[in-house]
């Protein structure tokens, strides 16, 4: 086992009513100090099933600009299509330990998919309160079903997961085709530079144990995603925070939205008018917490830097154009970009 797994160590310390000084985080960052408590962060909640298409696309653009998030309802994804999806992985994390363990990263993985704990280097060598499953579920080229819980570990995980996915597909099509447009490019130009129809999908589901000291830990520590646009469902137990104003917020939970975050490449790609959102997650001392994000990924060779068409002498580069897994080696290692 390359480390020991955070549900196992929450297990260990449910009647200790303490967590280990690994996991209690500087006070720049505990959530009992750094939170704004009593108040909810309204981001913006978009009803893609708005007659007034205009709206939809100004909406989401403005959102795009000013938060990096939003929240989008009537999505076309069926509510029992998200409740299945989600059911399969908690069956997943309620498997006996040696069970998930045959799901486990690779020690000499040079990937992140699998079943883990550790995932990026923490300046301050501080740990997060999380244990998580990544595995590609999209182009099916890209996919390595060995990370995938089989069907006799998790009856119907892949016709779950798939099916989730088929639904998925076509929210991230619209979605792009909207901020595509609202960077004054075709509709399918934002697409093509990202990566085109080899654009990854990648699953994580994070599962955040109940916690002794909530207060006190992250499940993951403050960040932006290294995706162009991020679609997340998560449980109803509260943890996503987002900043706003360098203060730290909880995101107010609608039931069966998805969230949207904007990602690093989708900043790059617009050139800085597009904001990728920080944020983090907190922890529950009674329940756990669990969200399933799918982050939209240009392929590992694919070079992404602002877009051509948006940037001359008056508005010059302010990103470097790189290749993606040149990007995210350093964005792991916390080294600048």
């Amino acid at each position: 086992m390359e480390v020991e797994r955070v549900q196992d160590i929450a297990l260990k310390q449910k009647n200790a009513n303490t967590i280990p000084e690994d996991f209690i985080r500087s006070q720049h960052e505990q959530p009992g100090i750094t939170t704004v408590h009593g108040a909810v962060l309204e981001i913006p909640v978009i009803d893609l099933d708005d007659p007034d298409e205009g709206k939809i696309n100004r909406s989401i653009i403005n959102a795009s600009q000013d938060w990096g998030m939003f929240q989008v309802v009537n999505h076309g994804i069926p509510g029992e299509v998200i409740s299945k999806f989600q059911e399969v992985g908690r069956k997943f994390f309620e498997l006996p330990q040696e069970e998930k363990e045959v799901y486990a990263k690779p020690s000499d993985a040079k990937g992140i998919e699998g079943y883990g704990t550790k995932l990026q280097k923490e300046l301050e060598g501080k740990k997060a309160w999380v244990d998580h499953l990544f595995h590609k579920i999209w182009p099916p080229a890209a996919i390595n079903y060995q990370f995938w819980p089989n069907n006799n570990d998790v009856p119907s995980y892949r016709e779950a997961t798939e099916e989730y996915t088929k639904y998925l597909r076509g929210v991230v099509e619209k979605l792009l085709k909207i901020l595509s447009v609202g960077l004054g490019l075709e509709e399918n130009e934002a697409k093509a530079a990202l990566g085109g129809d080899d654009l990854v999908y990648l699953l994580k589901i994070n599962y955040y144990p109940p916690c002794p000291q909530p207060e006190l830990a992250l499940g993951v520590v403050d960040h932006t995603d290294m995706s162009s646009i991020t679609l997340l469902v998560p449980n109803e137990v509260q943890g996503l925070q987002a900043s706003r104003d360098g203060n730290w917020y909880d995101v107010k939970y609608i039931p069966n939205a998805l969230v949207i975050h904007i990602g690093d490449q989708m900043q790059i790609l617009s050139n800085g008018k597009y904001k990728s959102v920080l944020h983090r997650t907190t922890v529950n001392k009674e329940k756990t917490r669990m969200s399933w994000p799918v982050f939209i990924e240009p392929p590992q060779d694919q070079e992404v830097g602002p877009h051509p068409k948006l940037v001359n002498e008056d508005n010059p580069p302010k990103f470097k154009t790189k290749k993606f897994s040149e990007y995210a080696y350093c964005k792991f290692n916390k080294i600048p970009q």
